[in-house]
């Protein structure tokens, strides 16, 4: 893929990033160091972007690599990139400002940062919010552009999650995963049998306390003096990840519980369940079926509300539900089988829908409630619980699996767009 690229290192633009890095007084002309296809990349976006590269290669304690290979591989970066977003242009790929905000609030976060100490941080650093704001926003295109080419061309088969499922890699991703908060009260290795039972009662004692209500933290923090307890969050971790003292009373500890008091050499351990995920998952299913009615040009939104009011008392004085439904129902999707939605698990639906689907009693019907597909009158004809295991441990195959596929058609799919592109390096 660098063949053509080491035409660059002969050119002008090698002196442009010399003369950036040794910050020399001159002030140097940009131009021209590649076209792509309607797209030009700049000498003065290769600096800013080998200058960027260098500072984090550096911060991260990560040896520099040899001067050509760094300006080449940065330039074919760039290239890539300029292919993409012309893609997004061209595809209508729009990033509002409310969801460059909401990108913008989770990288502070995860750097620790409200978002006016992250603007803080970035002038420190001589960069400017504006200009960071437009790259995350080329980014977000970036990605968007790569998903939705490259997961189209990932098929998934049932015999293959079969298949994975039966590998012990595939075992453990579906083990549970468990969030234990361990405290230790150390005992010394040659402490005597009365010291070694006095450090066990007091141990037990502060268990005590917390099945009997007071929270985990108040007791653990509290102690002091002779007998303080060590230790603290182990985070999300799988079975086989754990301790090896606490493999086996985990599985038998629901959250929020404490197990018995657990020996080890180092002392008495107290280990609270803060959090159990992937073990059994039930979830509270509703049968519902519904009936939308959709403004439009010949019928305002409050015209909408008032026909599907209508069809609500219609129904309440005993006219058939499906047959209303398969009648004037826009959700053409539904309306053939008298707006039967089937059994719906929570997060299925909007917010505004499942709110008013979880108010609902069973046999009745709700009052007209708007979403953002239009007013909607719908009947709770049942509810259950559903216990979901299996589907959500092949699920979470089917995204290892995904996961992995992605990168490899990825890769692909960029040697493919970079291979047809017009690219002509000066």
């Amino acid at each position: 893929m660098f063949t053509r690229l080491s035409r660059y290192l002969q050119g002008a633009a090698l002196s442009l990033i010399a003369a950036s890095a040794s910050q020399a007084a001159t002030e140097m002309l940009d131009q021209v160091v590649a076209i792509v296809d309607d797209d030009v990349v700049m000498a003065s976006e290769l600096r800013e972007r080998i200058t960027m590269l260098t500072e984090t290669l550096q911060a991260r304690g990560i040896d520099m690599p040899p001067e050509d290979e760094l300006i080449r591989e940065t330039l074919d970066r760039l290239i890539l990139e300029s292919i993409q977003t012309q893609m997004g242009v061209r595809y209508g790929v729009r990033i509002s400002d409310a969801q460059l905000d909401q990108a913008v609030a989770r990288v502070a976060a995860q750097n620790g940062l409200s978002l006016e100490q992250f603007r803080t941080a970035l002038q420190q650093e001589g960069r400017g919010y504006g200009a960071m704001r437009e790259n995350l926003r080329r980014e977000m295109v970036i990605q968007r552009v790569q998903s939705g080419n490259v997961n189209q061309l990932i098929e998934i088969t049932d015999q293959e999650i079969e298949n994975y499922l039966a590998t012990e890699e595939g075992q453990k991703i579906v083990q549970p995963d468990y969030r234990i908060v361990q405290a230790l009260l150390p005992v010394a290795s040659d402490a005597s049998k009365a010291e070694v039972e006095a450090a066990r009662s007091y141990a037990q004692a502060q268990l005590d306390r917390i099945r009997a209500g007071e929270s985990f933290e108040t007791v653990i923090g509290g102690s002091t003096g002779e007998y303080t307890f060590t230790g603290g969050d182990l985070g999300w971790r799988k079975l086989d990840d754990l301790p090896s003292i606490f493999q086996d009373v985990a599985p038998d500890i629901e959250a929020g519980e404490t197990a018995d008091l657990v020996r080890s050499p180092s002392g008495f351990h107290i280990v609270f369940m803060a959090d159990r995920r992937g073990v059994d998952a039930m979830v509270r299913q509703t049968r519902i079926r519904h009936i939308l009615i959709k403004p439009s040009e010949i019928l305002t939104d409050a015209q909408a509300r008032q026909r599907a009011a209508d069809l609500r008392e219609r129904i309440q004085n005993g006219e058939d539900f499906g047959a209303l439904a398969r009648e004037y129902s826009e959700d053409i999707g539904t309306a053939t089988e008298g707006g039967d939605l089937g059994w719906t698990s929570p997060g299925q639906m909007v917010p505004e829908f499942e709110n008013a689907a979880d108010s609902t009693e069973i046999g009745t019907l709700s009052e007209p409630i708007k979403t953002q597909f239009g007013w909607h009158i719908l009947e709770v004809t049942d509810r259950r619980d559903k216990d979901v295991t299996n589907e959500m441990r092949r699920a979470q195959i089917r995204d290892a699996l995904h996961g992995r596929k992605y990168q490899e058609e990825l890769d692909a799919w960029l040697r493919k767009i970079r291979d047809e592109a017009f690219v002509d390096i000066k």
